[in-house]
């Protein structure tokens, strides 16, 4: 089914403008209002996890929230945008920047390719979110902060937390939904 071009513009206007204001409260669980009631969201990280988070509450409490605890002070600023107005796809990249700096002054930031590809169901909501990053590139940073004890507190806790079993996450091919 076709949609309106102006109107998904509208909507990517819409999601980096709420963007930009979770970064600056250090809360996303407001995003949670740009996806259906039944939507999924999830991401793979590495070749043994994936996480997919389904239906809003679940994309609320736990993609936007427990995933998204620690990093407070990291920016995601879109670079470019890819949107069919024929099937709705919506594919934004983005980076991962840390408001921390390195010796020499740059930020902490995440190489190589990072997005999220979304699936446009109308009424100003996506009914799916998949992000994508480079695995190598994510342990290489986090490992230089640790190193250079750049990571806030909130961060270690998170890498801490993610080290047990935590809602969400799933052996790899095993969420309970259809991946891509």
């Amino acid at each position: 089914m076709p949609f309106d071009r102006a109107e998904l513009e509208e909507m990517k206007q819409r999601w980096l403008a709420a963007n930009v204001e979770a970064e600056k409260a250090g809360d996303w669980k407001p995003l949670a209002e740009f996806y259906t009631e039944d939507a999924t969201y999830g991401w793979n990280y590495g070749p043994d996890k994936d996480f997919m988070a389904v239906g809003r509450d679940e994309i609320r409490d736990i993609a936007l929230g427990q995933e998204m605890e620690g990093l407070e002070g990291w920016e995601y600023p879109y670079q470019a945008w890819v949107i069919d107005d024929q099937t709705g796809d919506m594919i934004g990249f983005w980076k991962q920047v840390y408001q921390g700096t390195r010796e020499d002054g740059t930020n902490y930031a995440l190489e190589g390719i990072q997005g999220s590809w979304f699936k446009y169901a109308g009424n100003f909501q996506f009914s799916w979110q998949r992000d994508f990053f480079d695995y190598g590139n994510v342990s290489a940073l986090f490992i230089e902060m640790l190193k250079n004890n750049a990571m806030s507190d909130g961060m270690l806790k998170r890498i801490e937390k993610a080290t047990g079993d935590q809602p969400g996450w799933y052996p790899f091919g095993k969420a309970p939904v259809e991946f891509w």
